[in-house]
């Protein structure tokens, strides 16, 4: 078994699930990260940032190691595609916490310095491209800042209307008037070929995990309380009580306990 690094401590618990799950799979595969690199074709420094956490590894090298140490890839691909999700969210709102730090005054007082004096036409140009880039960078943070807000706080639309919310921003936005203990789906279970069916999908195979929602979500939701295990609320959305009870199901079935719904899950839920 390998001895690995802690991961750090800023790492969004979604990609961290994925790197844990990489690291396991390398140390039962008893491959060393030399080993690793020659057969996926990723080098070994490249999996030593994605296994540290540094960086997160293309989805063709999740497909790369699942292949190399015999492993289903579907559940891995879907490990990665919440944790693509999260670091790109964590990429676009990183620029928002840096927005003031280009006044560009300094390159023309150091030209100034080394050559002599310049020509006042030169000294304007300069003047007026320091003005355009730091306008341009303050647009750029404004903006940042906006759909930060109204992406991810519901009370948002209160700012940028002066207090008033309009009604297409109102309308836009069910979930925030919403009771959050009313469920937006009704549980109609019936067994049908001899499989259960809760009347929201009749899906076997979607993939789901923790940030997904929507009616395939709410037909597990609706399994998981038939067979005796609380998901919590029936929203349609895979938060931490639906996990831990995809677990315990998954625990329950002798599956691999990742808290990731897919055809095996489905299978033991509608059985």
């Amino acid at each position: 078994m390998s001895r690995w690094a802690a991961l750090p401590a800023e790492l969004d618990p979604r990609v961290r699930q994925l790197v844990v799950r990489l690291r396991r799979l390398k140390d039962h595969s008893g491959l060393s990260l030399r080993q690793l690199a020659a057969r996926t074709g990723y080098s070994q420094k490249s999996w030593e940032r994605y296994l540290g956490g540094r960086s997160l590894p293309p989805r063709e090298a999740v497909e790369a190691l699942a292949r190399a140490v015999d492993e289903e890839p579907t559940r891995l691909l879907a490990l990665h595609e919440v944790a693509a999700e999260a670091w790109r969210k964590g990429r676009r709102e990183a620029p928002a916490v840096e927005p003031e730090r280009v006044p560009l005054v300094a390159p023309e007082s150091l030209s100034v310095e080394a050559t002599g004096a310049r020509s006042p036409g030169r000294s304007l140009r300069v003047a007026l491209m320091a003005g355009a880039v730091a306008l341009v960078l303050a647009l750029s943070t404004a903006v940042l800042l906006v759909v930060r807000l109204s992406g991810g706080d519901p009370a948002s639309p209160l700012v940028a209307t002066g207090g008033q919310s309009s009604p297409a921003v109102s309308a836009s936005m069910p979930s925030a008037s919403a009771s959050p203990s009313a469920p937006a789906y009704t549980c109609r279970p019936e067994r049908v070929d001899g499989h259960w069916y809760a009347g929201l999908s009749r899906t076997r195979d979607a993939i789901l995990a923790n940030g997904h929602a929507g009616p395939e979500v709410a037909e597990a939701q609706c399994l998981l309380r038939r067979a005796g295990i609380s998901p919590g609320v029936i929203d349609g959305i895979f938060g931490p009580a639906t996990e831990r009870a995809v677990r315990q199901v998954q625990r329950r079935a002798g599956l691999v306990v990742d808290g990731i719904i897919g055809p095996h899950t489905w299978k033991a839920l509608r059985q």
